[in-house]
């Protein structure tokens, strides 16, 4: 009889000058109980101090990026480590403190080692949330819904994801995945396309302490509708699989 293996979960946070909100994500994201791993993706000084005196804490760690290279590469290089360091699973949070944190635990209920199972997060928004981004999101889960023809993945732009750590890695060594904005839709798409487990769990939301945003309108746009338009490519190449799974599962319901 074999045993399971026990799963070893840690929060990972990538931080660019969330000085002001660190500290108070840090905090709620203790009450899971679990080692921190923040990514400081080339922060200003100010920011660089407070996750030093962060980082002195016997339940965080603390990986330091030379210069800015974005929220996807912030997100590897703490994957990269998380595993080097024997984590199974990383929860992947935002900095500012906008996710509430008392949603936080369900997404590492039933862990096990061996748990191949992506969580993300779909918000549920309060008043504060600004009116245009609430309808903008809505364009790119059009295009997700076009690019794996399914409506699993209800909203891939949420800034809270539990990653298999090992299984993660393996995908991005495959195929890369974006080093900014992109790679929060990239890769979850590329692991439904690969066949794998999604769970969408529901997070409450509310706009950020700081204020702070770091979506650089013409770069990141760009950035975005490259990624998409390969992914539309690699959805056109995987169109009789797709359509093939998608005839199983409405069989399936029926």
């Amino acid at each position: 009889m074999s045993s399971v293996p026990p799963a070893r979960p840690c929060v990972l946070i990538p931080v660019y000058n969330h000085a002001a909100a660190i500290t108070a994500t840090c905090d709620g994201a203790r009450h899971l109980g679990v080692p921190l791993l923040l990514v400081d993706d080339g922060s200003d000084m100010i920011c660089a101090d407070v996750l030093d005196t962060l980082a002195q804490a016997q339940d965080v760690h603390l990986v330091r990026l030379p210069k800015n290279r974005g929220k996807g590469a912030a997100i590897k290089a703490g994957l990269r480590e998380a595993e080097r360091q024997g984590f199974t699973h990383a929860l992947q949070i935002d900095a500012d403190s906008q996710h509430d944190a008392r949603d936080f635990p369900v997404f590492l209920e039933g862990l096990t080692g061996d748990l191949q199972e992506l969580r993300i997060a779909y918000p549920r928004f309060d008043r504060s949330v600004p009116r245009h981004r609430f309808y903008a999101r809505y364009a790119t889960h059009a295009l997700v819904w076009l690019n794996t023809l399914s409506f699993t993945l209800r909203d891939t732009m949420c800034g809270v994801k539990l990653y298999p750590v090992a299984a993660v890695n393996r995908l991005v060594a495959r195929h890369g995945c974006g080093e900014r904005m992109q790679f929060d839709t990239e890769l979850p798409v590329r692991w439904l396309w690969a066949g794998l487990p999604v769970a969408n769990l529901p997070v409450r939301v509310r706009y950020p302490l700081d204020g702070v945003s770091h979506f650089n309108m013409w770069r990141d746009n760009a950035l975005l509708a490259v990624m998409h338009g390969r992914l539309f490519c690699g959805m056109l190449r995987r169109l009789p699989r797709l359509l093939l799974k998608r005839q199983r599962t409405l069989n399936h319901v029926s």
